[in-house]
C-alpha cells in the first residue's frame, strides 16, 4: 500500500511539472514592462513622438495583459501546491511513523518476524525500497516549498512593478494625446465643414443614417478595390479584446446590431486597422464617440464606444496609427493584483463596437479581421 502510494505521489509530480512554467511567465511579464518603460524615457527624444509614443503604449499593454496571466498561472500553481501538501500530510506522517518506528526498535526483535526468517528477510526489502522512496519525496516537498516561496516572492515584485506601470502608461497616454495635437504635418483628405457635419447629424437618427449620409459625399479613400480585398480576413481588430458578440448576435436585451462587440480593458489604444481618411471623430447622438474611416471606395470601418478621440475629420492615417482610447478608469496595482488572482474578466470592462459597410450594407467584419491573431 505505501509502495503504490508512493509511485502515485511521483506520478503527480511528473504530471505538475507538464504544466507551463507559471514562474517564467511572471517573470517574461515584468521584463516586458520595464522594456516598455525603457521605451517611455526614450520616446522624449524621439523625432516621431506619436509613433515612439504609440508604440510605447502597446508594450504597456501587451506587458500588463502577460502579467495579469502570468500572475494567474502563479496563483494557480501556488493552489496546486497548497491542496498537495493538504492531501499529502496524512501519507507522509505515515511513512515517517513507519520508519521512526522502525529506526527506534532494538535489533532482535527486528530479527523476529511471525513467518520465521524468510518473512523477515522480506520485511527488510520492503524497508530497503520505502526508505529511498522516502526520501525522494522528502526532497519533492522541499522543492514546492522553494517553489512556493518563489512563487510568493513573485507576487510581492509584482506589486511594486505594477505600481510603476500603471502610472507610467497614464503619463504615455497624455504625451501621446499632447503629441497628437500640436501635430501639424498630417497629409489631409479634406477639411471638414463643420456646419455641413452638424446638418448630417441633425438629420441622422441612428448611426447606420449617419454613415449613409456620409456614404453620399464623394469617396476619400486611399486603398483601391483590388488592395482592399487582399487584405480581407488579415487586419488587426484595433484593440486588444474578447470578442462578446458577433455580427446580429443579440445582447443581453435582445438587441441585434450589425457588427462585432469587443470587451477591451480600460484606457485601451484604439488603432487604425490599416489606411485611410478619417470620415469622422466625434460625439454622435448617443453613442458616444465614434470614429468613422474609410480605406477605400464604398467601404467604411465604424468604430463606436471610445471615450476620447485622437483623430480628426479629414486627416489620413496609416496602418496602426492612434485614432481613439476606450473609457474607465485606470485601475491600482491592488485592483489589477486581485482581479488577477482571480483570474477574472472584470478587467476587460470598456465595449468597443466595429462595424463594417460595404456599398452601405453591413457586412460581417469577420471577413476582414483575423480574429484568431493574438
Amino acid at each position: 500500500m505505501l509502495r503504490a502510494t508512493i509511485v502515485f505521489l511521483i506520478i503527480s509530480v511528473g504530471a505538475l511539472n507538464a504544466q507551463t512554467d507559471p514562474i517564467t511567465s511572471a517573470k517574461r511579464a515584468s521584463q516586458m514592462l520595464i522594456k516598455a518603460s525603457d521605451a517611455l524615457q526614450a520616446a522624449g527624444g524621439s523625432s516621431d513622438r506619436v509613433a515612439a509614443l504609440t508604440g510605447t503604449i502597446r508594450g504597456y499593454e501587451e506587458g500588463l495583459a502577460a502579467m495579469r496571466e502570468g500572475l494567474r498561472r502563479v496563483v494557480a500553481r501556488e493552489r496546486v501546491i497548497k491542496q498537495s501538501f493538504e492531501a499529502e500530510s496524512d501519507t507522509v506522517a505515515q511513512l515517517l511513523g513507519v520508519l521512526m518506528t522502525i529506526g527506534t526498535s532494538p535489533a532482535p526483535i527486528l530479527m523476529l518476524h511471525p513467518s520465521g526468517p524468510l518473512g523477515a528477510a522480506r520485511s527488510g526489502m520492503i524497508v530497503s525500497d520505502v526508505t529511498p522512496a522516502l526520501a525522494r519525496e522528502a526532497q519533492r516537498l522541499r522543492l514546492q516549498l522553494e517553489e512556493l516561496s518563489v512563487l510568493r516572492l513573485l507576487q510581492e515584485d509584482a506589486t511594486a512593478i505594477l505600481e510603476t506601470a500603471l502610472a507610467e502608461v497614464q503619463t504615455a497616454r497624455v504625451a501621446l494625446a499632447k503629441a497628437i495635437a500640436d501635430r501639424d504635418d498630417l497629409p489631409r483628405r479634406f477639411i471638414a465643414d463643420a456646419d455641413q457635419l452638424a446638418a448630417m447629424i441633425q438629420n441622422s437618427d441612428t448611426l447606420a443614417s449617419f454613415a449613409d449620409n456620409l456614404e453620399r459625399l464623394d469617396d476619400a479613400g486611399d486603398l483601391d478595390p483590388a488592395t482592399l480585398d487582399s487584405l480581407k480576413g488579415t487586419l488587426e481588430l484595433p484593440a486588444p479584446g474578447l470578442l462578446l458578440h458577433g455580427f446580429n448576435d443579440p445582447d443581453a436585451a435582445g438587441i441585434e446590431r450589425p457588427g462585432l462587440v469587443l470587451a477591451t480593458m480600460a484606457q485601451s489604444l484604439v488603432s487604425a486597422p490599416l489606411t485611410g481618411t478619417i470620415r469622422y471623430a466625434g460625439p454622435l447622438l448617443n453613442y458616444g464617440q465614434v470614429v468613422i474611416l474609410e480605406p477605400g471606395a464604398g467601404v467604411l470601418i465604424i468604430f463606436e464606444g471610445l471615450q476620447t478621440t485622437l483623430a480628426e475629420a479629414g486627416e489620413i492615417v496609416e496602418t496602426g496609427a492612434p485614432i481613439g482610447l476606450m473609457g474607465g478608469n485606470t485601475q491600482t496595482s491592488d485592483a489589477f493584483l486581485m482581479k488577477a488572482r482571480k483570474g477574472s474578466g472584470g478587467n476587460r470592462q470598456e465595449s468597443l463596437y466595429i462595424e463594417v459597410r460595404e456599398g452601405g450594407t453591413p457586412v460581417d467584419p469577420t471577413a476582414w479581421f483575423d480574429m484568431n491573431r493574438e
